[in-house]
This record gives C-alpha cells, sequence and structure tokens, in this order.
C-alpha cells in the first residue's frame, strides 16, 4: 500500500508505516503527479481534494488530519467510492487556549477584568464549548448561540444570534458552508458586524470566510470595533494585508497547531485508514508525549488577569506568533503566500496547558482556581508546605 502523508503531520511516519510505503512530503508537492499512484492520501486543510487532485489517481482513502472538512470535496469522494475520514475535535483544546491567550492580553492592554465582560460564543461545538467552559471559569458571562443544536436538544440556553450582539467579545467558532439551513460564509458581513456593541471585538479561528473582510477592514478602520484576533483569513495563503494592519492580534492560522493537537489529528487520521482497510492499529497516542515544563508563581499576586496572562504567555505567547505574521508579510506581495505557508510549515512546538506544572502560593486561592480550571496542573510549592508544617508545628 502507497501512503503521501503532507509532513506537517507529526509522528506520521511512525504510525503509519506498518501499513506499508510512507511518502512524507511537503504540502507545496501534494499534486495530481504525486499522488498518482497512490492508495491512500492524508492532508492538512490547504491541500484542496477533489476532482482536479484525484482524477487518474489509485487513491482508495483520505484522511484529513483537520477539524474542517472545507478543503475536501466529499461528494466527489463518495461518487468514486473513496473512504473518507477527519479529526472532528482533535485541535479543540488548542484553538479554545488561543482563544483565552488573546482575552487574557487584551484584558492587560485595556486594564478591563475578564469578570466584566460578557463574551458571545457563535457555535458550540467541539472548539466553542470549551470557549464556553474556559470564559466561564474565567469569571465572564457566556452567551451561546448554535441553531443546529437549538433544534436539536430544544435547549433554550442556546440564542438567536441577534442576543449576542450586546456582547464585549464574540468569538466565532463555525465551519464554513454555503447552502443548508444556516449558511455560513459572510455570517459576519457588514449589517452583522454593524449590529456588534460598539467598542466589542471580534475573534475569529474558524474560516477566513465566515467574516466578510471588507466590512471588518471598514468597522476597524472607523473605530466601530476596538479590535479584532484573527487566526484565519480570507484567501489564504494570500491574506489582505490592509486588513491585518487594522487588527489587535493576527496569526497565521496556527490557533489549532499545538503538538497536542496534531497527535491527536493523525492518531484519529490513523485510526480511520487502519479501520477502513481491516488492518489492527499497533500504534496509540500515549507513545508520543513529550515532557512539559514548570512555572514558579511566588512573587504577590497584584492583578488576576496579569498573572494569569503571565502563566499563560509562558505555554503559548501569541504576541509573537502576532509580530511573526507581521514580519513575514513586510515582504514584497508576490512573496507573501510562500511566507504564509513557511510560517505554518516551520511553526515550533507548542504544548497545551496540562503539560505545565504551576507553583502557586496556596494564598492565593483565585489564581489557583483559575489555572487549574484552564487545565494547568497547580501545585503547592514545597517552600509554602514547608512553611506550613512550621507553622502548624509550632
Amino acid at each position: 500500500m502507497n501512503i503521501v502523508i503532507d509532513s506537517k503531520n507529526p509522528n506520521a511516519e511512525m504510525l503509519f508505516g506498518h501499513l506499508g510505503n510512507v511518502c512524507l512530503l511537503p504540502t507545496a508537492e501534494i499534486t495530481a503527479d504525486s499522488v498518482r499512484d497512490a492508495d491512500v492520501l492524508v492532508v492538512r486543510s490547504e491541500t484542496k481534494v477533489g476532482r482536479d487532485l484525484l482524477d487518474g489517481s489509485k487513491v482508495r482513502f483520505v484522511g484529513t488530519a483537520t477539524i474542517g472538512t472545507d478543503h475536501i470535496d466529499q461528494e466527489y469522494l463518495k461518487a468514486k467510492n473513496i473512504g473518507f475520514v477527519s479529526a472532528p475535535g482533535s485541535n479543540s483544546n488548542s484553538v479554545a487556549e488561543y482563544v483565552v491567550a488573546g482575552m487574557l492580553l487584551l484584558a492587560v492592554r485595556t486594564g478591563t477584568p475578564l469578570a466584566r465582560q460578557t463574551i458571545g460564543v457563535v457555535g458550540v461545538g467541539n472548539v466553542g464549548s470549551k470557549v464556553a467552559r474556559m470564559g466561564s471559569a474565567l469569571g465572564m458571562t457566556v452567551l451561546q448561540n448554535d441553531p443546529p443544536l437549538a433544534r436539536s436538544t430544544g435547549d433554550v440556553g442556546y440564542l438567536p444570534l441577534e442576543s449576542l450582539m450586546n456582547a464585549d467579545i464574540i468569538s466565532l467558532h463555525v465551519p464554513l458552508t454555503t447552502a443548508g439551513n444556516d449558511p455560513t460564509r459572510h455570517l459576519f458581513d457588514s449589517d452583522r458586524i454593524s449590529r456588534m456593541k460598539p467598542g466589542a471585538v471580534l475573534f475569529n479561528t474558524s474560516r477566513g470566510a465566515v467574516v466578510d473582510t471588507a466590512a471588518l477592514k471598514t468597522a476597524l478602520a472607523q473605530n466601530r470595533l476596538s479590535g479584532a484576533v484573527l487566526d484565519v483569513w480570507e484567501g489564504e495563503p494570500s491574506i489582505d494585508t490592509g486588513l491585518l494592519d487594522l487588527v489587535t492580534l493576527g496569526t497565521p492560522h496556527i490557533a489549532g497547531y499545538s503538538l497536542d493537537g496534531k497527535l491527536n489529528a493523525i492518531a484519529m487520521v490513523y485510526d480511520g485508514v487502519c479501520k477502513h482497510f481491516g488492518k489492527e492499529p499497533r500504534h496509540t497516542l500515549e507513545a508520543q508525549e513529550q515532557d512539559g515544563h514548570a512555572i514558579d508563581i511566588h512573587a504577590p499576586v497584584r492583578s488576576l488577569e496579569q498573572a494569569l496572562h503571565d502563566v499563560v504567555a509562558k505555554c503559548y505567547d501569541i504576541e509573537g506568533d502576532d509580530r511573526m505574521l507581521r514580519t513575514a508579510m513586510s515582504v514584497p506581495s508576490q512573496e507573501r503566500a510562500a511566507r504564509f505557508r513557511k510560517l505554518r510549515t516551520d511553526y515550533p512546538i507548542r504544548r497545551e496547558f496540562a503539560h505545565t506544572i504551576v507553583d502557586v502560593d496556596p494564598s492565593e486561592i483565585a489564581v489557583r482556581k483559575m489555572l487549574s480550571a484552564l487545565g494547568f496542573v497547580v501545585k503547592e510549592s514545597p517552600r509554602f508546605s514547608s512553611q506550613k508544617e512550621r507553622a502548624q508545628n509550632s
């Protein structure tokens, strides 16, 4: 069996090696010629999979190591009897942590506690539900909108989109769709954005085309919104640098790029391939784990948001990713698409919060509680434990 896999997927050769001949290719080299003799093709979101790529090939199964599937022509795959699997939820925690990092940074910059703010979560699936949970843990008022879930569950907690328009922050977590009951392309167009609370901030980590670029540029240029945090862009990898100049934070579609998310995704695709071809899986995700690190908080905490931000920033530096994108896009326009792709290809290892142990003074109850709710491993410093023991024995 010949297996072609996007080289951005970690440990792919180790996982798939027993199934056949594995060929790892950079995204740009996954072409009709390179997949012609493949039986299995494993891609990520940058590769468009359909007639143009697969006609005349031997491909019998396609896997995408991503949550989204808008780059896959599933109708074509069905017509050709080609098996398919995606990785729903695989990097959902990574994306939620990205949103938390962005919100904490903005709270520190503006001096506005998150506990005084309302977040509207649009799309409450694998990612959105985690964002809602973390927002609640940070003391925020959380409003949720998800029409499909509202219809299927009858839960009145899922509100109409209009009911979220007074939120201080709106965070988008929907698939990109153009048909059906709930199309999402340009869901946030000029009319929708004009209904948002003046001074609100828009986060988009779903798909670029969920937001109308021209409308968002106008709202930001006119200070109708106080900011935007974008990880996804219309027309990727050829993004609108005029929009980048206006947003508060901009990153190159890497919100879900934690090592943990990538390992989850490739493991899910691997399991799908094994199931499709009747093979027994030989490897598990646990074998791929790497050590995390430790952070100490021994100084008095003057600001809750500052303390949380300082810990989160040591795990994930969202400002660094923003600087990286702005620097990359400062080159001549004809070079920008390649630079955008390279940022994603060369993205450094990032671990999720659960791989970080934080030592916190036991008197900092609120900090300890929130860090734990965000997924960090929180323990009492031995220094504080020994002080407590001496006090108890005196």
